[in-house]
């Protein structure tokens, strides 16, 4: 994914927030009801491990984010390959380092289901890539968005076994760097083309075959909220010490057009934020919580106004 021209402004006091009302269950909404209100956004000392990754503002340049981010105390951030390489990965260091954010995840690896040695080969060196400059930035979690069937493929079963047999070339190396691999599992509308992994129980069959300090799971609202075994699964995972990711983003309908950019912003959608919360506190995680959106209104307004109105949000409906 590229970035788009950067654009700067000062960050915003106040945003306009959306709140759902009467969930159950593991998000499911039984009746709701949006209400316009201001939320004041001052600064969040009082959220350690808040983070808000790269992409829910790409309009923002590197240097114009971690500005907006510092100024809204935010203290995290998940990064992106593709613009930390545009802006230079040693610069991109330094410049989150100076500023004193925690880099929470970097995405993305993964994309492991060819059946082309080349491909294969190809896909590998670029994972370990990737473990570079995960270890670069200070980050201890590589996304992995795996990857989906290879073309003409209909086997989803041997596709998820490729991916088993590069992990068992990655985490070795992974481990050698002092970073994690966190499969994520994504919506099944994205199976076909996007991930073959679609369930939490998937992801955690693969995972469970190396250490938990080597490979694990992520555990995004977004792509999960929908699947009813999803508590017990979060509590497995959290049995093995295995979420080594939590990212929040709602579930809007009508989806968009190619459907990548269909991420909602918090309190717009169907998710139960604070149950996820509630569940991954449960299985004993304790590490960031992280917001990612992909969303194409969102990328056309103001970016700073988009980060003020994210820590809101989460004030409103995570906490």
């Amino acid at each position: 994914m590229t970035t788009p021209g950067s654009s700067t402004s000062n960050a915003t006091s106040t945003a306009n927030a959306t709140s759902t009302a009467s969930r159950t269950g593991n998000g499911a909404v039984t009746e709701s009801a949006t209400a316009d209100t201001t939320a004041a956004v001052d600064t969040v000392p009082d959220l350690p491990g808040f983070s808000i990754n790269q992409m829910t503002a790409r309009q923002l340049a590197l240097p114009d984010l971690v500005n907006v981010l510092s100024s809204l105390s935010v203290p995290g951030v998940g990064l992106w390959r593709e613009p930390v390489r545009d802006f230079g990965l040693a610069a991109a260091a330094r410049l989150v380092r100076d500023a004193g954010l925690t880099v929470t995840s970097l995405c993305r690896g993964g994309f492991l289901t060819t059946t082309e040695p080349a491909a294969r080969a190809a896909a590998l060196d670029d994972n370990r890539a990737a473990l570079d400059e995960a270890a670069v930035l200070g980050t201890d979690t590589l996304v992995l968005v795996s990857g989906g069937l290879p073309p003409g493929s209909k086997d989803l079963a041997g596709a998820r076994e490729r991916i088993a047999d590069a992990l068992a070339e990655l985490a070795p190396y992974a481990a050698e760097r002092g970073v994690r691999l966190a499969i994520e599992p994504l919506h099944p509308m994205f199976a076909s083309d996007r991930c073959v992994v679609s369930t939490l129980a998937q992801a955690l069959d693969l995972a469970e075959r190396f250490p938990a300090t080597q490979v694990g799971v992520v555990v995004d609202t977004y792509h999960l909220w929908w699947d009813d075994t999803v508590a017990a699964q979060i509590r497995r995972a959290g049995e093995g010490g295995r979420i080594h990711c939590f990212q929040l983003a709602d579930w809007i309908t009508p989806l968009p057009a190619g459907v990548l950019t269909g991420r909602g912003q918090l309190g717009d959608g169907s998710v139960d934020m604070r149950w996820f919360r509630d569940q991954v506190a449960a299985a004993g995680y304790t590490g960031p919580v992280e917001v990612e959106i992909f969303n194409d209104g969102l990328w056309a307004r103001d970016g700073a106004e988009v980060l003020a109105e994210t820590v809101a949000r989460y004030r409103a409906h995570v906490l």
